[in-house]
């Protein structure tokens, strides 16, 4: 025990930090564009709508290496856009907390989509020809009718996505790196003190992701439970 309050005294909290400042950052940013696209699909016919989901949904089910290598190829200063963006606005995403971020949302975003589309196609359409009969505009319809009525399922799926970009390692690993204080990560922390042989600091830093991932999940299943509770259960 005393050994573990040492390790606490001299523990560096960095990682927490980066990991929980990206995480808000590709929260904010999945949550707008997830909704956004969800609206798309959600308005687009089968076809096009089973494109657009193939899509979006892509990095959900691709290695996060995969797709880092790919955002690596993007946004590598040896690639046109890289360049072009270094260049011309001064951004430089390769080895950077940029990257952390980017990596991170493309990451979580798919969680984001796929919670607001199926909330969003589970609304009664009777609501919306309701709003349009007393003369609501569609953007009217959508943030008054269509976003409160979702909104257990947007709401989980924003808690969904903070975890995910909280705990995200191969991408980030790909496009960031592990940068000490700048780019190191709760994950990648992990991996590195575990090379070291270090499994008691390792054990730390797992005790401290489960309790986010539990409050994570206590959350998340405190929202559907509102949702819930005026149903009777068999």
């Amino acid at each position: 025990m005393e050994e573990i309050m040492e390790i606490l005294k001299e523990l560096d909290w960095s990682p927490l930090f980066i990991s929980i400042k990206t995480g808000i950052v590709a929260t904010v940013i999945s949550f707008f564009l997830g909704i956004f696209a969800a609206r798309k699909a959600v308005k687009a016919s089968p076809g096009k709508k089973a494109l657009i989901d193939g899509i979006l949904t892509l990095p959900m089910v691709l290695p996060p290496t995969v797709a880092g290598f790919f955002l690596l190829l993007l946004f590598s200063r040896r690639r046109p856009f890289g360049e072009f963006l270094f260049d011309e606005f001064g951004f430089k995403v390769v080895q950077t907390w940029l990257g952390c971020v980017i990596a991170a949302t493309v990451i979580a975003f798919p969680l984001m989509y796929r919670n607001a589309r199926a909330a969003m196609e589970q609304i009664d359409v009777n609501l919306v020809y309701a709003g349009r009969t007393l003369g609501m505009s569609e953007i009217k319809i959508f943030w008054e009718i269509i976003i409160p009525t979702a909104g257990p399922g947007i709401a989980s799926g924003t808690i969904l996505t903070f975890a995910r970009a909280l705990g995200e390692y191969g991408a980030t690993s790909m496009l960031a790196g592990n940068i000490p204080g700048k780019t190191g990560t709760i994950s990648q922390k992990i991996a590195m003190v575990i090379q070291d042989g270090d499994y008691l600091t390792a054990g730390i830093w797992v005790a401290v992701v489960m309790v986010i991932a539990f409050a994570v999940i206590f959350f998340m299943n405190l929202i559907s439970g509102k949702k819930m509770k005026n149903i009777g259960r068999w």
